[in-house]
């Protein structure tokens, strides 16, 4: 079967965004590295043109957001994400963000075509951009505030979280305790 008959059975031949029959189409979301049906969407002509200009970008057309951000289809909820952060200052819209749940993959994915231009911008020692999800080493041995744990020189912190308001601190696990590390003293592994 074809991609395009694939997306068409999946959906029910509806827009899987807001439901709409009018004008479909297939819209691969971002990063595409192949067009496959797990990464695509069914969408509609306005659907696809608000995805493609953000400039056309109606917010009250997204209120649709609030049925198809529970879809099962990891792409939807990826686009029903990263609409909803386009669409902040909207007001309702941080609402629908605060409900949605997306798995740890599910949401990297989504977070990477999410841009604010307001958040900080966490770089490591050696000036190297940190983001959400990457493993960093310690460049020297750090006395953990609160307890005994002694973070030793050579660590290597996975999965590391942004702290979103404070470019010079990320979040990571060390010997199963979560801490708050100063930028500087880590290097992108």
């Amino acid at each position: 079967m074809s991609l395009e008959k694939d997306i068409a059975k999946r959906s029910g031949s509806i827009c899987e965004l807001c439901g709409s029959a009018e004008n479909l189409s297939v819209y691969a979301v971002p990063p595409v590295q192949e067009r496959v049906a797990d990464r695509s969407v069914h969408v509609c002509g306005t659907c696809n043109e608000q995805l493609e200009e953000s400039s056309k970008i109606d917010p009250n057309h997204w209120r649709c957001l609030n049925d198809s951000m529970w879809s099962e289809v990891d792409a939807v909820k990826v686009v029903a994400y990263r609409m909803l952060h386009q669409i902040k200052s909207a007001g309702w819209s941080q609402d629908l963000i605060d409900m949605m749940y997306l798995d740890d993959e599910t949401l990297l994915w989504a977070k990477e075509g999410v841009v604010d231009e307001n958040a900080p911008i966490h770089k490591d020692a050696n000036g190297n951009i940190l983001t959400a999800g990457d493993s960093v080493v310690l460049t020297q041995s750090l006395n953990v505030k609160g307890s005994s744990l002694t973070a030793k020189k050579g660590t290597v912190v996975k999965r590391i979280s942004l702290v979103h308001d404070n470019a010079e601190q990320i979040e990571g696990r060390v010997e199963g305790q979560q801490i708050v590390i100063l930028t500087k003293f880590v290097r992108k592994n």
